[in-house]
């Protein structure tokens, strides 16, 4: 088992860059896109001051059709778009394409849910001094909900982390590809095993590190850090 684990090291070295890969293809879309689509959502959602009922409807149908999807059939359902645009259709950069579009409107529901939970008190207030909407957004909403958009964005990183090895399964390599090559067609279960555990650490590496940043940026914990 010792020497086998040790012989497929270069494989996992190169499986796990590709994973790691498609993950930041993905949460850099959803950061991207879907950040600024949630602070949208918000904003013309009710009890806002921008409300507007037909574009938060527009929205809310098409943000909830897309995550509708479960990802393997998202995944094919957007090749001819992949091979559009990474001009293939295996790959890990040809399945950060269906990962990154079902990334966005998976991060924009979550920045939507944390916008909601910033007291209404300080916009009121922001209003009342004659802040701007831009002004509300970028000094008061975010960060007012920063701590909570840091452990948005690690939900979303270790959520989409299974999709990115799910994604190995149909030719995008990566450790999903890995587990499936050796450890189900060759029935070599120990290497299956393996990038389970890969996978476990990974999430607890992720998980940690978020909330250690959201304990930082967080006003009403003692360690509380400035940044402005």
């Amino acid at each position: 088992m010792l020497e086998s684990l040790i012989d497929l090291l270069p494989d996992l070295a190169v499986a796990l860059g590709q994973t790691l890969a498609m993950l930041g293809i993905g949460v850099c879309a959803a950061v991207l896109f879907g950040g600024p689509l949630g602070v949208v959502l918000f904003v013309v959602g009710a009890g806002q001051s921008l409300r507007n009922r037909p574009l938060a409807l527009l929205l809310g149908w098409t943000v909830n059709t897309i995550r509708s999807f479960p990802f393997i059939i998202l995944l094919v359902a957007l090749v001819p778009l992949t091979r559009l645009i990474a001009g293939s259709s295996i790959g890990p950069l040809a399945a950060a394409v269906p990962l990154s579009i079902a990334a966005v409107p998976y991060f924009a529901r979550l920045v939507e849910q944390t916008l909601r939970d910033v007291p209404r008190g300080l916009i009121e207030a922001a209003q009342a001094m004659g802040a701007s909407e831009l002004q509300i957004v970028t000094r008061v909403l975010l960060v007012e909900a920063r701590s909570g958009l840091v452990l948005a964005l690690t939900a979303l990183a270790i959520g989409f982390l299974s999709y990115a090895a799910a994604a190995g399964v149909v030719g995008g390599g990566g450790i999903g590809d890995l587990a499936i090559r050796y450890g189900y067609y060759r029935f070599e279960t120990d290497i299956m095993v393996f990038t389970v555990v890969v996978l476990v650490a990974l999430v607890q590496v992720i998980q940690l590190t978020g909330d250690r940043f959201a304990r930082r940026l967080d006003k009403r914990q003692p360690g509380y850090a400035r940044t402005d």
